[in-house]
């Protein structure tokens, strides 16, 4: 996948196996995944798997999670972008456009999420002609639920997981049509 996006600070790329001690340096990160499964990455094989995975998205859905690079320094500060969810039942559905990002504690609370998610909302309604995308967040999770509402996605409804645990379901419609 040769797509790029750019905002002022941000380089938006697909990811690469060289991604890997970066992107496991977040995920083995207990505070990253205090909102997500509890179950933060506890080997680089797993990020390798992991990045392997997104790369057979793209080549299947022709898009999912890019990594994140920080222009002035290049260094990756976790992942943003669309992915098509084909893969398992989320709040009753399936086979739908899920907006998402992850980034490194050390990045949080600098307007990186809110930057990167303006440029995905712009691609996926205008150059990929998505009619809805859907967001999920931990009820929980402030920091996150805040960005999405700044970004203009709308809270649709609370839900319960297969484990119990509350999230919020997210609907932005295409403003296009």
């Amino acid at each position: 996948m040769n797509l790029i996006l750019e905002t002022d600070r941000l380089l938006l790329r697909p990811l690469e196996l060289s991604d890997a001690e970066a992107m496991f340096a977040m995920d083995s990160n207990p505070e990253v995944h205090k909102y997500l499964w509890q179950q933060p990455t506890q080997k680089v094989e797993e990020t390798i798997k992991t990045i392997e995975n997104v790369r057979s998205q793209y080549e299947r859905n022709s898009i999912g999670r890019f990594a994140t690079i920080l222009k002035e320094t290049g260094e990756f500060i976790g992942w943003t972008g669309i992915k098509y969810i084909d893969d398992h039942v989320e709040n009753g559905n399936i086979n739908f456009y899920d907006y998402g990002y992850r980034l490194n504690e050390k990045f949080w609370g600098k307007g990186y999420a809110t930057e990167a998610s303006v440029v995905w909302l712009d691609y996926g309604f205008n150059q990929m002609n998505i009619d809805k995308m859907n967001a999920y967040t931990h009820s929980e999770n402030g920091a996150s639920n805040h960005i999405l509402q700044k970004v203009g996605m709308n809270f649709m409804e609370e839900y319960l997981d297969k484990d119990g645990v509350l999230w919020k379901w997210w609907l932005m419609e295409n403003p296009n049509d």
